[in-house]
Parts: C-alpha cells; sequence; structure tokens
C-alpha cells in the first residue's frame, strides 16, 4: 500500500536550471505515469522553442507573473490565475520576459522523468543534439 505524500513550500525534488527552477510537487511514480505535477519559478528570459507530445496534455496555470504561449494560430498572454490546457498535437512555445510562476500539470506524461534525466548530464550531453533530440522524445517532447 502506497503511502500518502506532503511536500510543503520550497520542498520537491529540486532542479534549479539557467532559466527556470524547478520543483517536483507530484511525482508520476505515485499515478503509474498517468500524472505530474511542477512547480516552476520561470527566470526572467525565459524561453521554451516550439515543441509538441504526442500522448501527453499540459496545463498551464500561472501563479505569478505573465506567460506568453505562442501557436501556430495565436498568442495567448496567460496572467496570474488563468489556465492553459494544451491537449497532445498542438504546437506551442512559451515566453516570460520578466519572469514569473507557474504550477504545470502534466497529464500521461512523465516530465519529473525529463527533468531527473536531465540533471545527470553533462555540458557535452547538452551540446550533442542528437542525444538531446533523442532524450526529448523519450519523454514525448517533439521539437520543430
Amino acid at each position: 500500500m502506497q503511502e500518502k505524500e506532503v511536500i510543503r513550500s520550497g520542498e520537491g525534488e529540486n532542479y534549479d536550471y539557467a532559466q527556470d527552477h524547478c520543483f517536483i510537487k507530484l511525482h508520476s511514480k505515485y499515478t503509474g505515469g498517468a500524472l505530474s505535477f511542477v512547480e516552476d519559478t520561470l527566470k526572467p528570459g525565459f524561453y521554451l522553442k516550439r515543441h509538441h507530445h504526442k500522448v501527453m496534455t499540459e496545463v498551464f496555470y500561472i501563479l505569478d507573473g505573465e506567460l506568453e504561449l505562442i501557436f501556430d494560430d495565436e498568442t495567448i498572454i496567460a496572467g496570474s490565475g488563468d489556465t492553459i490546457t494544451v491537449p497532445p498535437n498542438i504546437w506551442h512555445a512559451a515566453r516570460c520576459e520578466k519572469g514569473g510562476k507557474m504550477l504545470t500539470i502534466f497529464k500521461d506524461g512523465q516530465f519529473d522523468l525529463f527533468l531527473e534525466k536531465l540533471s545527470t548530464m553533462t555540458e557535452a550531453d547538452f551540446a550533442d543534439e542528437d542525444l538531446m533530440r533523442a532524450v526529448a522524445e523519450e519523454f514525448d517532447i517533439y521539437e520543430g
């Protein structure tokens, strides 16, 4: 039987990258890979390049600041309290010029495991475009 898990403010698996600082608030291992939550503090100048997912649904809930979500047919500025749901096969990018904070929910995806994998990689790994594409695709992230 699984035990309950309590993750307090400022806690969770901690990944501090150049553009953002993430805390895993719900690990996919507790949901059989069906769901994970990431609290994400976006650093000023944050940019996530255009990509889509074949299986995963992403839900962005903005806690603080403004996030620009760029789709092929429109751009949406999301502010505190706004929720944007991006189903599979929708191309999107994201930008946060001034920094902000959001909760991202990943349905049918293991984005938490992607962050864990990135944390084990070297600078040389990050410079290897073929390796990075393979790692991204392993976790249902397709760039283009």
